[in-house]
């Protein structure tokens, strides 16, 4: 299968492969946006995460996170990157660690 290519292809390429909960930043939580679920950067691993940058618009770049907390709940978490990244979750996800592969 051919690598994706689009942030959109990117999610459901993961969702196939299980990281199916759609995580956002709530202060210093990530939680399960759908349940309300929270867990706290010590419970969570970035598996891996995939840049796309704008061809004609800086504003197109983003990021897509693939995360995996314990008791096994994975997701992902979209971001800009740059200067239009949210810096409440470039903060948050610093402190996560990287335990897979980027792309």
């Amino acid at each position: 299968m051919a690598e994706p290519t689009t942030v959109a292809e990117t999610l459901d390429e993961l969702a196939r492969r299980g990281f199916r909960a759609n995580f956002g930043v709530r202060g210093n939580t990530v939680q399960v946006m759908n349940s309300g679920r929270a867990f706290k950067a010590d419970e969570l691993a970035i598996r891996e995460f995939h840049r796309f940058e704008g061809v004609s618009d800086p504003s197109d770049m983003s990021i897509v996170y693939a995360i995996e907390a314990l008791g096994g709940t994975r997701g992902t978490l979209v971001d800009a990157y740059g200067v239009y990244s949210d810096p409440d979750i470039s903060m948050f996800l610093s402190t996560v660690p990287i335990r897979g592969t980027t792309r």
